[in-house]
């Protein structure tokens, strides 16, 4: 019979699990999740769930909306250069990014870290990151999760994961339904590689032996700087359109991620009709000639990467050169790239031309 008076040879430290360390680390991020408050969260960091008090009396009929994604194995970059405060942006882009295709604001987030060892330090980097790219949102941060594996991860090893929440009225979501022959496609330019198709990024480098600190020819900062370059998020971008444009001008959004430009413009093609879009109207970013270059044809890289292209606006032919005026305001680079097209069969989206 046991009363607790074992030997202490075991510890939960020395299993590999740090619970100083991690509150460190929450004491490290506390100020970076503070800032990302709004008016409707209720308590603080460290409750055992976010409360957010969700003003029904500002809308009509309210549709919750939510996503869920990661970063993937741009991680294995932040470790190799071990810089680790832009991921967390990443990791917002690809929730928050997806949220507004349908039309909601993002409202909250939470994030879960896990990791083969609690670097305080690294842990508040990565979540200061997170923090910085919900306030580009306009989301709070309301909680998340660090996770200390060690029997499953190596020490230096981690991975990183959102959920967030958003609102839209019934009668405001965006989608394939609106979408009209005639209209246009306004494509926006991306930052970069942004959180897909790193996989093969990184096996193009370590293949072709090229070197993260240099700069190669067309790109003027080193490699790995580049590949690093966090996700642009286009949330508030997006949400000042339809403010301005309403649903009657603005009929669907696409988040260009995995599947590429032509993958993801399809999925808010209806039945029927096509999105042609002509590559002459942009030119191809240098890193991704540069992996092209290296071994990746052309039409592996179109699915793999966005080839300069982040998010895609379905508008009314009418307001279109005043969305791609309204973005540059807002300091998103954006053009027409394409048209919607009747279509009796073939693919729902497709590229055509050759890029400048």
């Amino acid at each position: 019979m046991s009363g607790g008076t074992g030997t202490g040879r075991y510890t939960y430290a020395a299993s590999g699990v740090d619970i100083d360390a991690g509150e460190r680390a929450v004491e490290l991020m506390r100020a970076a999740v503070a800032r990302t408050n709004r008016p409707e969260v209720v308590g603080g960091l460290g409750g055992f769930a976010g409360l957010f008090a969700l003003d029904t009396t500002r809308y009509r009929r309210p549709l919750l909306a939510s996503s869920t994604d990661g970063v993937g194995t741009k991680i294995a970059l932040a470790r190799a250069l071990d810089r680790h405060d832009t991921v967390g942006i990443d990791l917002v882009a690809m929730v928050v990014d997806d949220l507004v295709a349908c039309g909601a604001e993002p409202l909250f987030l939470q994030d879960y870290v896990a990791c083969g060892r609690v670097v305080p330090e690294r842990i508040a980097a990565i979540v200061t990151g997170i923090a910085a790219g919900c306030t580009q949102a306009g989301a709070a941060l309301v909680g998340g999760e660090t996770a200390e594996h060690g029997d499953l991860m190596g020490p230096d090893d981690y991975d990183l994961a959102a959920t967030a929440v958003g609102v839209v009225e019934a009668d405001a979501v965006l989608g394939p339904e609106r979408v009209r022959a005639g209209d246009a496609v306004v494509a926006m330019a991306s930052s970069g590689f942004h959180s897909n198709g790193y996989s093969l990024v990184r096996r193009v480098v370590a293949g072709a032996g090229l070197d993260l600190a240099a700069v190669p020819a067309g790109l003027d900062r080193p490699l790995g700087e580049v590949l690093l370059e966090p996700t642009r998020i286009y949330a508030r971008d997006c949400l000042t359109l339809v403010e301005r444009f309403g649903v009657d001008g603005v009929h669907a959004l696409a988040h260009v991620t995995g599947g590429g430009l032509a993958g993801n413009t399809a999925r808010v093609v209806p039945e029927g009709l096509a999105a042609v879009l002509d590559r002459g109207t942009w030119t191809l970013p240098a890193a991704v000639a540069l992996v092209e270059e290296h071994g990746v044809p052309r039409a592996e890289s179109e699915r793999a990467f966005n080839c300069g292209v982040g998010m895609v606006a379905v508008v009314a032919p009418a307001v279109a050169d005043d969305v791609v005026a309204a973005l540059g305001e807002r300091g998103v680079p954006a053009w027409v790239a394409g048209t919607v097209e009747e279509r009796s069969g073939g693919t729902a989206a497709r590229l055509v031309g050759r890029y400048r």
